[in-house]
């Protein structure tokens, strides 16, 4: 969840949904749901509460969810956002434990950005730290010459 909202609204412990336990799977599928139902009715919702009460120079949006998400960004902030997206190969995020679970994993909630999206930067993780931090250089130098 984007906030403590869905488990303060059902009874649920915030951290234990934020890793990849049983405990987090065994809710997911709720979760979405009700992320979705929130969207419907205001699709700025999470955004909107992802940025309460901060100002930045800089906005990284790096977790977002839906098209929707990266454009009410990219609209309130403008120039001020840079995208970025954090890949893995399939076969490491299965060495993290992640397995495929259909009418989850494939809704839009999880590939909604898989196409369609010009991402500002994209990293790829796949356990190399020397890549990673190769990856990461040319991002932070960018940002710092934006503030």
């Amino acid at each position: 969840p984007a906030d403590p909202l869905f488990p303060q609204e059902h009874g649920l412990d915030f951290q234990r949904l934020l890793d990849a336990s049983a405990y987090k799977e065994r809710y997911r599928e709720d979760m979405i749901r009700w992320g979705e139902e929130k969207r419907r009715a205001d699709p700025g919702f999470f955004c909107r509460k992802a940025v309460e009460g901060a100002a930045q120079a800089v906005w990284v949006v790096s977790d977002a969810r839906r098209l929707s998400d990266v454009e009410w960004f990219r609209e309130v902030y403008g120039e001020a956002v840079q995208t970025l997206r954090v890949v893995a190969t399939e076969e490491t995020r299965k060495r993290r434990n992640w397995v495929f679970v259909p009418g989850v994993d494939d809704a839009e909630s999880e590939c909604g950005l898989d196409q369609g999206v010009a991402f500002d930067w994209v990293i790829t993780n796949d356990g190399d730290e020397r890549s990673l931090e190769e990856q990461l250089e040319p991002l932070l130098q960018s940002l710092r010459g934006r503030l």
